[in-house]
């Protein structure tokens, strides 16, 4: 208990560090067509989540070294994109090689099945771009991690799948940037920036990737569903429109709840934060420990969100719709 104790305070003291220097260098965040905010705040707050991995890395003798290696890189790239805009390529290319070296850290980087770990690296880099396209209210990025990491270390309690400091220090990271961005609109010290997102995003990833491979069982995956649902059905909603992917948007269910309903930013995250909490809670102690009740739990869930994501698009995506013909008079 005490070593959480000093990583916290360590964590809160590298993120006031943090906010000194990003302050001096200019490191903020300005609105643009995606924002929810319309004033300028600091970015890269997130970085906290690579700080919380390096010191816990120090406090318990460097255990997943390319798993370190891999977030650092990824986190880094992300950090650099945060000030400096980076072509999407030479970003995805470090997300691929920072996802081979958490891979090669879990011990599936076997290339006698190529194309299974090619398809398992696709996934990983999707995903961890979803979690980044959801990093766009106040809070929801923290608490959402919350979200999945509590119940993560829930699960390891009952079978160590890895090593359980390491999800503790992450929930601490994660505390720590509440602090200062679990705010009302326009309240927040700072933004989480790509480097805060991805970095979150990557670690969570690893920590379910230990989960799914000790188990044999992928629908773990289900820690992250409320994101998968919102973050998925956005990308395909933003296909059928024939929108460019790559463009800032505002579409995703949170922020029209946010911007076009103008429901508070913390009630937004708490939200998302309380109904994944919810599904994961009742996934590990409502369901039968069964491969059969896992898929069912994990479909029935699955469609239950998808029906509301669509009933809510149908009622108030027009509100969206009217705020973009503002933007073109």
């Amino acid at each position: 208990m005490i070593t959480y104790i000093i990583i916290f305070i360590l964590l809160f003291i590298a993120e006031l560090v943090y906010f000194h220097i990003a302050d001096k260098c200019s490191i903020i965040d300005k609105p643009n067509g995606r924002s929810s905010h319309s004033t300028v705040v600091l970015r890269g707050g997130g970085i906290v989540f690579l700080i919380g991995i390096w010191v816990w890395s120090l406090f318990f003798e460097f255990q997943y070294p390319w798993f370190l290696v891999g977030l650092t890189l990824v986190a880094g790239v992300s950090f650099v994109d945060d000030i400096h805009s980076l072509p999407d390529s030479v970003r995805l290319v470090i997300q691929f090689a920072a996802a081979a070296m958490a891979f090669y850290q879990l011990g599936i980087l076997h290339w006698s099945m190529w194309w299974i770990i090619l398809l398992a690296l696709v996934v990983y880099v999707g995903a961890t771009n979803v979690i980044n396209f959801m990093d766009g209210i106040n809070g929801i990025t923290a608490g959402y991690s919350l979200a999945v990491l509590i119940p993560l270390a829930l699960v390891n309690l009952t079978g160590v799948f890895v090593a359980q400091s390491l999800i503790v220090s992450t929930i601490l990271a994660s505390l720590v940037f509440c602090v200062f961005n679990f705010r009302p609109k326009g309240k927040a010290k700072c933004f989480a920036g790509d480097v805060g997102s991805i970095g979150i995003a990557f670690i969570m990833l690893f920590l379910l990737g230990h989960l799914i491979i000790r188990t044999g069982d992928i629908t773990w995956l289900i820690f992250l569903l409320v994101y998968g649902v919102d973050g998925c059905l956005t990308i395909a909603h933003r296909i059928m429109l024939h929108e460019n992917l790559g463009e800032a948007h505002r579409k995703h269910a949170y922020q029209i709840m946010a911007n076009e309903l103008k429901i508070g930013h913390v009630k937004v995250a708490l939200l998302y934060m309380v109904i994944q909490l919810i599904i994961s809670l009742g996934f590990i102690y409502s369901c039968p420990n069964t491969m059969l009740a896992h898929w069912v739990y994990l479909i029935g869930a699955f469609a239950v969100l998808a029906i509301a994501y669509i009933l809510f698009m149908k009622k108030y995506y027009h509100l969206h719709e009217q705020y973009l013909a503002t933007l073109k008079k």
